[in-house]
């Protein structure tokens, strides 16, 4: 966290606990023009914000290879059969939220045979990111939002997706029949 916070920023880096989650939060959004699925698809050139802090801890043995924590981390969990985390913009800052295995928002595991590729891959990304938005949703399949809109719909009568909460602020729950 120290490495990649905006100093500029009078925030705080915040980490919270919680039953079912850790949050650690940042002041400072990803680069301009690096997306969240930039990030997991390994496919962006790292721009360390803090060039002097990352070269120290670097010459201390703390960095291996610029750009390689988030593929890092992610391999990690996998090894260890945990829940991936979930990476986010949220505010002015950047946070990475780690789930408790129990407690993960999984796709339900008798799922109809007549789902839709869409339906599914929608599915797939709640299942990932239950904060993640219509628009977010349409971008990462390609279909517009009104298509998501009536996918949702038809997954929420088969009792398979839940919303919680407002459009902003709230999260989508998968449901195990």
């Amino acid at each position: 966290m120290i490495i990649h916070r905006d100093y500029r920023s009078s925030s705080d880096s915040i980490v919270k606990i919680f039953n079912d989650r850790i949050e650690f939060y940042n002041p400072g959004k990803l680069p301009e023009g690096i997306t969240v699925n930039d990030l997991l698809t390994n496919n962006y050139k790292s721009t360390p914000r803090n060039k002097l802090v990352a070269d120290f801890c670097k010459s201390l043995g703390l960095i291996e290879i610029y750009g390689s924590g988030i593929q890092r981390i992610i391999e990690h969990f996998e090894e260890a059969n945990l829940p991936q985390p979930q990476f986010r913009n949220i505010s002015e800052g950047f946070m990475v939220t780690i789930f408790s295995e129990e407690f993960t928002n999984k796709v339900p595991d008798k799922v109809p045979d007549n789902l839709t590729d869409n339906q599914c891959r929608i599915l797939e990304l709640v299942s990932n990111n239950d904060t993640i938005s219509m628009s977010e949703i349409a971008d990462s399949i390609g279909i517009s939002k009104r298509k998501v809109l009536d996918n949702i719909n038809k997954l929420k009568s088969l009792g398979l997706i839940r919303r919680v909460g407002l459009a902003k602020g709230g999260f989508w729950q998968l449901i195990n029949p």
